[in-house]
């Protein structure tokens, strides 16, 4: 299955949490799920649904943390194997780190980017640099230490400094520079400091059960 290109705002009211997919109207508290509650998109329906099971619990728990880091079936799996390998008590949390390391989700955590889409695209055009290289690779992994940014005179940077006005403070493993568009990871979050709304117990559970 491909990339959803449907209304984005759905996917939001569907998990019934903000997965700030719109930008600047998430960030000023103008988005669907603001306006009309944690409302399944359906109409009438909607109210009918029963209360999922556990299975369905964990299966929204999934869907979730993709929609919420914009990533695919196949890349999820991925790293819920990699995680798999830091012991069985951590999966959760190492998987949720290894989400947040990524170069799309650095930028955007940094204010560079008003969403995690719109930072994927800075990354996959060329317009961010990684200690002075340009890497267009959105799912490359962070290392403590390094340097992001966005390339000077780029053609992205009037956005750049759109977000950086709009976004508000960072993580405590990132430093930003708003002046300059660039930041540094610090060192790897911990989970009490990663703001996803995501039950990670029941996606290892879920895997788990295969």
């Amino acid at each position: 299955m491909g990339r959803y290109t449907g209304p984005v705002e759905r996917l939001s009211r569907r998990e019934g949490v903000e997965l700030h997919l719109k930008g600047a109207r998430a960030l000023n508290g103008k988005s669907a799920l603001a306006r009309r509650g944690p409302v399944p998109p359906g109409g009438h329906r909607a109210g009918a649904r029963r209360t999922p099971s556990t299975y369905g619990r964990q299966l929204r728990a999934k869907q979730l943390a993709k929609r919420y880091y914009g990533v695919r079936e196949r890349q999820f799996r991925r790293y819920v194997r990699e995680a798999g390998r830091g012991g069985e008590g951590r999966i959760g949390e190492e998987l949720l780190a290894l989400l947040e390391r990524r170069l799309d989700n650095t930028v955007y955590r940094l204010g560079l980017a008003t969403t995690r889409a719109q930072a994927r695209q800075f990354v996959s055009h060329g317009h961010v640099l990684v200690d002075g290289r340009r890497v267009t690779i959105a799912s490359y992994s962070m290392r403590p230490g390094q340097l992001v940014e966005i390339r000077r005179r780029s053609a992205v940077e009037p956005l750049a400094r759109e977000a950086a006005g709009l976004a508000g403070a960072v993580g405590t493993w990132l430093e930003a520079d708003r002046d300059r568009l660039c930041g540094r990871m610090l060192r790897l979050p911990q989970r009490p400091e990663i703001p996803a709304p995501i039950e990670e117990r029941l996606i290892v559970e879920l895997y788990s059960r295969r």
